[in-house]
């Protein structure tokens, strides 16, 4: 087929113009996926009637912003000048929200934006940070890829004082997979507090009252309960063979004063701070619930599991305090308030978990299965599943290196620290003594291994005649 001239001639404009388009370009812009790991560092520091927020986040997590770039993917300083106000507000001014004395703080003012390399050191304090910032911006002739490129932003907020109190909800998980902030607040004062969370932790108070912060921690104790499948198994086993008050007051109470001693102890410094401390103690939690359900097989006597449920109780404080350690820094100066309420919030997650599951299995032991029968079943399926929570966690276990330690002053604060724990809970051991004592007694103890007998010998019985 041969072209006419006018044909010809709309073919040659036309690739004139989409060559004059190309060469027109300042650069090519880049869209980008979400970045698999962001870090945020941010100071706050409230000064005056100002409060300011100064932010240092990836350029790449500034997603749907097409920053120009030249060459083989550097940015083009002079063309993405313009896009920095408005990345900034949409992905990080829109996204964070403060509070002065409870009520919102108003929309802030962005100051000033700026592009780092990723090399630049000016963010270890705050008043560096600010005066980089706030500063003369990089070269345009500089050699940055986009993809490690800064962005440093300063936003201020009206406030009606600096000696207010000041709270932060910061949004910043959708910057990537995996958002990890690194917050810090400089009060007037000048004692800075440092936060590090990853994703949204919600409502930070950065300088929090004793209730505030009492409130948090219970209920973060209670979620943790509630969340640990772990420790419900064993609270679960525990209560099985021993639904009547005094016995579950006697056993609860021997639980809950022996992971109440070693949560205080681990957060105050009392435990080992060796890397193979975490996982044994896993390793170890996984074995009560397997001992306990094993007990149940055979037959649990009350004499015995009180002391059994303090020792384990032991265990769980330091697997309690394990869960703690992140959330601490949002106690402010009120570590005891908040390691009281923690306790307080998982002992209202225990007792929520009795007051299902008493009912629940006494009406199953009525009208479904036998109790010797279904504590059998329910113990058995408890202790598979223990079982292989304790294999697959003591493979994790081999893979730490256990060293002899040196005899050194360390060591010898170390051993006085944990024999004065130990002494905690030998008088705490004889403390629930008196007090399994005071509510069972011996007269009673011997009246409840009775019936007991009696009712495991009926339950036989029943099962002979069934079979």
């Amino acid at each position: 087929m041969i072209l006419s001239r006018r044909s010809l001639i709309r073919l040659g404009v036309t690739l004139s113009i989409a060559f004059a388009l190309v060469l027109a370009l300042p650069g090519t812009p880049f869209a980008h996926d979400i970045p698999s790991r962001v870090t945020v560092l941010a100071f706050v520091k409230p000064e005056g009637h100002t409060l300011r927020l100064v932010l240092r986040v990836p350029l790449e997590a500034m997603r749907d912003v097409n920053f120009p770039a030249r060459g083989p993917g550097y940015l083009d300083f002079e063309a993405a000048a313009p896009l920095l106000h408005d990345a900034a507000k949409v992905w990080l001014a829109d996204d964070v929200t403060l509070y002065e004395n409870d009520a919102p703080l108003p929309a802030p003012r962005i100051v000033a934006t700026q592009v780092s390399l990723p090399s630049d050191r000016s963010f270890a304090d705050y008043a560096g940070a600010v005066s980089h910032v706030t500063g003369l911006p990089l070269p345009p002739e500089t050699q940055l890829m986009w993809k490690q490129a800064m962005l440093d932003v300063v936003l201020e907020y009206p406030i009606a004082s600096d000696r207010s109190r000041f709270s932060i909800d910061p949004a910043f998980a959708r910057l990537g997979v995996r958002t990890t902030t690194v917050l810090r607040f400089v009060p007037p004062n000048g004692a800075e507090r440092a936060f590090e969370y990853v994703g949204d932790p919600g409502l930070i108070r950065l300088d929090p009252r004793w209730h505030q912060a009492a409130l948090r921690f219970v209920r973060l104790g209670f979620e943790h309960i509630l969340d640990g499948i772990d420790h419900l198994l064993f609270i679960f086993c525990l209560v099985i063979p021993f639904r009547k008050i005094r016995p579950l007051v006697a056993i609860i109470t021997s639980f809950t004063v022996a992971h109440s001693i070693t949560l205080l102890a681990s957060a105050y410094g009392f435990a080992p701070d060796a890397l193979w401390f975490p996982p044994l103690i896993e390793v170890l939690i996984a074995l009560s619930i397997v001992y306990m359900a094993l007990e149940n097989i055979v037959g649990a006597k009350l004499e015995r599991r009180w002391i059994i449920a303090f020792g384990f109780g032991l265990v769980h404080g330091f697997g309690f305090s394990f869960a703690l350690r992140e959330s601490m820094q949002f106690a402010g100066a009120h570590l005891l308030t908040s390691l009281v309420s923690f306790n307080v919030g998982v002992e209202l997650g225990q007792l929520l978990v009795i007051a299902l599951a008493v009912p629940a299995l006494s009406w199953a032991f009525k009208h479904v299965v036998a109790e010797r029968m279904g504590t059998i079943i329910l113990s058995a399926i408890v202790a598979h599943t223990a079982w292989h929570w304790m294999l697959s966690r003591g493979a994790v276990l081999r893979e730490y290196r256990f060293q002899i330690p040196v005899f050194d002053a360390a060591l010898a604060a170390s051993a006085m620290r944990g024999l004065m724990l130990l002494l905690v809970i030998a008088g705490a051991a004889w403390a629930m003594f008196e007090l399994y004592g005071r509510l069972i007694g011996p007269s009673r103890t011997a009246k409840v291994e009775a019936e007991n007998e009696t009712a495991r010998l009926f339950e036989l019985k029943q099962i002979k005649e069934t079979v």
